[in-house]
């Protein structure tokens, strides 16, 4: 059996827009019209009900897991798990699942078509992003977040190509594969950690503490610091570095990078990116309430 680590995924340049439209052809109802999104387990298609007529526009995306995966159940449980979770949680800020196969090929799942684009496009683009949205996506992040945790799931995967923004600014937090409840076990070896690393809270790494929500707070404080600094806390060049940065060092203070940068904020991403869990905020609710609070400050501090 293959397992599914840092050697058989592989996130960047495994993962890339598809190069040309697939011919359109029909899934268990579903019309594939065109194929957007190349990943290494799946591809994604634009996709609509079949005998819709092919004047309306397609308004769902059907992420089909790539055949050569079929065979493995660990790829199979990553699609499954995907479904469930989006299926059993619902939150404005939370992808939805509206159908799915995760019990015999093929498998896919299918989500509402998304108009906009990942926070991780938005800062490869040279413009930053102001405070006010920098806050107010980290926010909606958060409200998925405890959307999560109130169901008793972490994420587990949050990181800028998994934030997507609407043109209006709305945030949808993505692919919930590696969603897990607050009992089950594992570390990084059984995710794909190339990209992810960058923002993988140190518990996740090892092991030796149990992961929770305040790994995800720490995963968006990672996210939070590079929205704000227009890099990551840690830029470490390999994997094994990335694991030591993460487990040993303590990242630059923003408030040296960032002059201007209100000291509450610096100290919230610092406390967001604490090494032991219980100097973090505890809660995505209590991270929810700092970052609104913070929106609030720096609005006013504006209008002034």
């Amino acid at each position: 059996m293959t397992r599914l680590n840092a050697t058989t995924i592989v996130e960047g340049p495994a993962a890339r827009p598809a190069s040309r439209p697939e011919p359109p052809s029909e899934i268990d109802g579903w019309e594939l019209v065109e194929a957007v999104y190349e990943g290494p387990l799946a591809q994604t298609y634009r996709a609509r009900a079949a005998g819709t007529s092919p004047d309306r526009p397609p308004s769902y995306a059907l992420k089909l897991l790539r055949h050569t995966w079929w065979s493995q159940p660990q790829a199979v449980a990553l699609i499954a798990r995907e479904a469930l979770v989006g299926q059993t949680v619902r939150h404005r800020h939370l992808i939805a699942v509206l159908s799915a196969s995760v019990l015999r090929s093929p498998y896919y799942l299918v989500t509402p078509w998304l108009e906009g684009e990942t926070l991780a496009a938005r800062l490869a683009r040279p413009r930053g992003i102001e405070l006010p949205d920098a806050l107010w996506i980290a926010r909606q992040v958060a409200e998925a977040l405890h959307a999560l945790h109130e169901a008793g799931w972490t994420h587990g995967d949050v990181k800028p190509s998994n934030i997507f923004l609407s043109p209006g600014g709305h945030v949808t937090l993505l692919d919930l594969g590696f969603a897990r409840r607050a009992d089950e076990t594992g570390s990084a070896a059984d995710r794909p950690v190339m990209g992810t690393c960058r923002y993988i809270a140190p518990e996740a790494i090892t092991s030796v503490l149990a992961i929770d929500a305040r790994s995800d707070v720490y995963s968006l404080g990672a996210v939070l610091f590079e929205i704000l600094a227009g890099r990551p806390p840690f830029e470490e060049c390999g994997l094994a570095e990335l694991v030591v940065a993460h487990r040993q060092s303590r990242p630059p203070d923003l408030r040296r990078l960032i002059p201007c940068l209100a000291d509450d904020v610096a100290r919230l991403v610092a406390q967001m990116l604490a090494k032991e869990p219980l100097r973090r905020p505890q809660t995505p609710a209590e991270l929810v309430d700092r970052l609104a609070a913070l929106e609030i400050a720096t609005f006013a501090e504006r209008a002034l």
